[in-house]
C-alpha cells in the first residue's frame, strides 16, 4: 500500500479524509501532537492500516519524522485563534513552509494543502494573510502541490452551524453580525473527498480549487434556515459593526490572558465585511469529478438535537 501523511488527521475535516483514504487502500499515517487523542481513527481501515504518530509543526525533527517514508502528503492544520505558542504565523505559515520543505527534501511531488477562501497576503487579519503566505510557501518548495480553499464547512461536528444552533436554543434574542454577507457553505465529505482525489489525480498536481456548496446564503440566512431547522423562533437583532468591534475585543480578554477559546474576535468581524464565495472562472469541485451536497441534505441529520424535544419534535421543516 502506498502512504500517506495526514498532518491535522483527527481534526474536523481530517476524520473524514482519513476514512476515505482507508478505502481507497492507503496505508495512513494520522500526524498530530497527542496521538492519544486520535486512536479513535485506527478503526478506520484495517488492522495497522490507519496509525497514529506524535508530530508538532513547529518542530522540525517530529515533523520530518511524520513524512519520511511516505509517498504522499495532506496538511489539514489550521486554528481560528491564537493560543499561546499556537500562532497564526507558527502553525499556519511555518508550520506549512516545514511540511513543505521536508515533504521536498523527501522527494515527495504528492501533496495537498486545505487552505481556505479569501486568503491574502496584503490582508490585516492574520488568519487570510497567513493562509496566503502559507500557500506561496507550498508551491515555493513543492510546484506540484494542489491547493484546495474550501469555503465555510459544515457538517455534523462543524463549529458553525452547532455553535449557533446552541446559542438560539438559549438565548431569547440573536445578535447578527455581518447579514449581507455571503457564504456557500460546502460539505466536511465533499472537502475530504475533494482532497483525496486531488492527491490521486495527477491533473489535480500544481493547481488551486476553489470549493464551495451548490447555495450561497447570507449570514440572516444561515441564521433562519438554523431556527427552521431547530424549531426556535428568535429576534434576530443587527449589530453595528463598530459595536460588533468593541465587543470582540473584550471577549478577546479571556484568550489574551487565560488562553480560553475566545466568543468572537476583532479578526472575525472583519472577515464578516467580505463575501466568502467561489470566484468567478475558479476550478471547483466539478472539476475534480464531486458532486456538491446541499444543505438541505445534512444540517437535518445533526441540527435536529437542538430542537426542544430532539429527534421526537414535532417540528414542521417546509424547505
Amino acid at each position: 500500500m502506498p502512504i500517506v501523511t495526514v498532518f491535522g488527521g483527527s481534526g474536523f475535516i481530517g476524520r473524514y479524509a482519513v476514512r476515505k483514504l482507508a478505502k481507497r487502500g492507503w496505508r495512513v499515517r494520522v500526524a498530530v501532537r497527542r496521538p492519544n487523542e486520535a486512536m479513535f481513527l485506527r478503526t478506520a481501515g484495517d488492522v495497522g492500516q490507519v496509525e497514529t504518530i506524535q508530530a508538532n509543526i513547529r518542530d522540525d525533527a517530529s515533523t520530518e519524522r511524520a513524512i519520511a517514508g511516505s509517498d504522499a502528503v495532506i496538511n489539514l492544520v489550521g486554528i481560528l485563534f491564537p493560543t499561546g505558542k499556537q500562532t497564526f504565523d507558527a502553525v499556519q505559515r511555518d508550520g506549512a513552509e516545514r511540511i513543505a520543505r521536508f515533504a521536498a527534501a523527501h522527494g515527495i511531488e504528492r501533496v495537498v494543502h486545505v487552505s481556505a477562501i479569501g486568503a491574502d497576503a496584503g490582508s490585516e487579519v492574520a488568519y487570510q494573510r497567513t493562509k496566503a503566505e502559507a500557500e506561496e510557501a507550498m508551491r515555493l518548495h513543492v510546484p506540484s502541490a494542489t491547493v484546495l480553499r474550501p469555503s465555510l464547512v459544515f457538517g455534523p461536528e462543524d463549529a458553525f452551524f452547532n455553535r449557533f444552533a446552541g446559542m438560539a436554543r438559549m438565548a431569547p434574542v440573536m445578535p447578527l453580525i455581518g447579514g449581507d454577507t455571503r457564504f456557500q457553505p460546502v460539505y466536511v465529505g465533499d472537502v475530504a473527498e475533494a482532497a483525496v482525489r486531488a492527491l490521486e489525480d495527477p491533473s489535480a498536481r500544481g493547481q488551486t480549487f476553489e470549493l464551495g456548496g451548490p447555495e450561497v446564503v447570507t449570514m440572516r440566512e444561515v441564521y433562519e434556515r438554523i431556527m427552521e431547522e431547530t424549531g426556535r423562533n428568535r429576534a434576530i437583532l443587527p449589530v453595528p459593526d463598530w459595536i460588533a468591534r468593541l465587543q470582540a475585543a473584550v471577549l478577546e480578554l479571556p484568550n489574551k490572558l487565560l488562553g480560553l477559546p475566545p466568543l468572537l474576535t476583532r479578526d472575525q468581524v472583519a472577515m464578516l465585511d467580505e463575501d466568502n464565495v467561489v470566484g468567478e472562472g475558479a476550478k471547483t469541485l466539478e472539476d475534480l469529478g464531486v458532486k456538491p451536497t446541499t444543505l438541505d441534505a445534512i444540517l437535518p441529520t445533526y441540527l435536529y438535537r437542538y430542537r426542544a424535544s430532539g429527534q421526537y419534535a414535532r417540528t414542521k421543516i417546509t424547505r
